[in-house]
């Protein structure tokens, strides 16, 4: 939702002094304020963001700039990987203080506070009146990076966290009720239910209208998680990355050219994955410097002698400049070079250990990523007992690359054509190999 607002104006509320607010997050980048819903009306103010230490925080402000509440949990949301059930609910009628707000992440009550100030007893609030109110974004500016999913709003009672969702009894995991059964008053509403629709979905008609930005749609759920290029690893501080984590667009600020690589959030030992890369800029006078494959994830890290996971003995990789193939530092022969628009698709059989590479839906060397043991047109035997996640590594500023690890979108643009997928899970460009799937919480699974 980088850049992203929605906004809606609220009417007269069932309650003011009660409210639930409810929504999955999955973070993209840390160690900055995003707004998550705001209400500013000058000094007054109600607002809930990630601050610069990776807790939330909600805030109510009078209309001459004091403090009625100031609610923050000590727990800090670091993880860019999955998804987190946050629930925020007020009751500002109840006797005991502490009851007057409470908060959940994951189903779990949060106890310890580095902010801990309860609204007054009966005491009514900025949000949940009819004035804006906006999701994503304080005043079109600290903009919430990452996706949300399934925001629930309820005006007029106050719910736990077991109305939005349950322990899965076989994983112990918490897990989302998609269709909750609770009571949503006015003001209430439930966006983002099924993709990027702002269509309220609780028979209100209370529908947000995206004020900036474009909100796209992504297979990444709360009830399947997909990967993201990893935000903690050496080499994103060196890059600036957008969209989700799913795209590197230049070189942070005060860093030189130099291979540096980035990582896929989730790894297999088994089975067999396609993900997809698109290069959508290179530099004009050294171009398509750049690599895309798998690591061995106990290797990822230590790419550091210059930069270039297929130095490493367990990581292999194909390059854009002339089309050669890398493992270990030894470059051969392979397929053809890849530049500007072109979309490599890269298939590992973990059950066969070999890894296939396409280019704009062609297998390069002739390969057949169906051919099991077989390994018709492999590009490498892989070492076996290892975990590997994918990587891809550029030189220049100018380098500009895309993931898409099912979500079905580079950047911000649909896949054009939508190839075929047998195992029902992720969306790619091109057809998906035959016992083939995104690298997913599901495609693990299946």
């Amino acid at each position: 939702m980088a850049s992203t607002r929605l906004t809606r104006t609220f009417t007269t509320p069932t309650n003011n002094k009660i409210w639930t607010l409810s929504f999955w997050v999955k973070r993209g980048s840390l160690g900055a304020s995003q707004w998550v819903i705001n209400t500013d009306g000058g000094n007054q103010e109600d607002r809930m963001h990630f601050n610069p230490e990776d807790r939330l925080n909600y805030y109510e402000q009078d209309s001459g700039g004091g403090t009625l509440a100031n609610f923050m949990p000590t727990a800090q949301l670091r993880d860019t990987n999955g998804w987190y059930h946050v629930v925020l609910s007020r009751d500002s009628t109840q006797a005991t203080a502490s009851d007057r707000l409470k908060m959940y992440y994951n189903g779990e009550l949060q106890t310890v506070f580095t902010a801990n100030t309860y609204p007054s007893q009966n005491s009514s609030n900025r949000l949940n009146t009819a004035v804006e109110h906006e999701i994503g974004a304080r005043n079109s500016s600290s903009y919430f990076d990452g996706s949300m999913s399934h925001i629930h709003f309820i005006d007029g009672t106050a719910y736990d966290a077991s109305a939005f969702g349950e322990t899965d009894t076989t994983t112990g995991e918490w897990k989302i009720n998609t269709s909750p059964s609770v009571t949503y008053g006015n003001n209430g509403f439930f966006i983002l239910k099924n993709g990027n629709s702002v269509t309220d979905q609780s028979g209100n008609s209370n529908n947000f209208t995206v004020g900036g930005g474009t909100l796209t749609n992504t297979e990444d759920c709360p009830s399947n998680v997909f990967p993201t290029i990893n935000p903690l690893t050496y080499s994103t501080t060196k890059w600036n990355l957008e969209y989700g984590n799913l795209r590197t667009n230049g070189l942070a600020s005060g860093e030189s050219a130099g291979y540096r690589s980035v990582y896929g959030t989730l790894g297999a030992s088994s089975g067999k994955y396609y993900f997809e890369m698109k290069v959508t800029r290179t530099y004009s006078v050294d171009p398509n410097f750049i690599f895309v494959g798998i690591v061995d994830a106990e290797q990822m890290e230590y790419a550091g002698d210059n930069g270039n996971f297929v130095n490493k003995s367990r990581a292999y990789g194909y390059k854009g400049s002339d089309g050669s193939k890398e493992n270990g530092g030894v470059n051969t022969s392979y397929g053809n070079s890849f530049t500007t628009n072109d979309i490599i698709g890269c298939a590992f059989d973990l059950d066969n250990h070999k890894i296939y590479w396409s280019k704009n839906g062609t297998w390069q060397n002739s390969g057949d990523p169906t051919s099991g043991a077989t390994g018709t047109g492999s590009a490498f035997d892989l070492a076996t007992g290892y975990t590997y996640l994918p990587a891809v590594c550029h030189f220049y500023d100018d380098d500009r690359i895309e993931l898409n690890f099912g979500n079905g979108y580079f950047g911000t643009t649909a896949v054009s054509s939508a190839g075929t997928n047998a195992s029902g899970n992720g969306i790619f460009e091109y057809d998906v190999p035959t016992g083939y799937t995104a690298l997913s919480t599901k495609g693990l699974n299946l």
